[in-house]
């Protein structure tokens, strides 16, 4: 079962938590520099970044910024009005609306994308040694039998 938080942990998720808030003050800052609020950054990559079974429309967006749909909506206008995003029609009956990125948000998004792999390899390994601890911290000590951690899943979920 659950064990108490020693200071190692604590520890560990702290500096994951570091790690995280590095790369991602690096990301916002990157995305200003290219004119764009962070938010429509990471709106035009989940869009070029869509599994080839998933449509681009504005409900999925959503879900993969973790906003609400007025939200995404919201970043779709403003990055439809500064020539990053269009919308078109789709669907057999033209009622879908569809996103794609313009010519310009294509560049922008390279560039920016460019910007964050060499990041990413740069301090990338800092990342993932901070993630490897959490994990190994949790799975060294919050060690299950399987007989015990099946009889918890049961009552939880009868």
């Amino acid at each position: 079962m659950e064990r108490a938080f020693t200071l190692a942990d604590y520890a560990s998720l702290a500096e994951l938590r570091y790690q995280i808030r590095r790369f991602l003050h690096f990301s916002e800052q990157a995305s200003r520099m290219a004119g764009l609020e962070p938010r429509q950054h990471q709106l035009m990559l989940a869009l070029k970044g869509l599994p080839a079974n998933v449509r681009p429309r504005i409900g999925e967006l959503a879900e993969r910024l973790q906003v609400r749909h007025h939200s995404a909506v919201e970043l779709v206008n403003r990055l439809c009005a500064g020539g990053y995003v269009r919308r078109h029609r789709g669907g057999e009956d033209g009622r879908e609306v569809l996103l794609s990125l313009t010519p310009k948000g294509e560049r922008v998004l390279r560039e920016l994308s460019l910007h964050h792999r060499a990041e990413l390899r740069m301090r990338g390994p800092a990342l993932i040694e901070a993630l490897r601890r959490v994990i190994h911290v949790s799975k060294k000590v919050n060690r299950v039998p399987a007989r015990a951690a099946s009889r918890v899943r049961r009552k939880t979920q009868g």
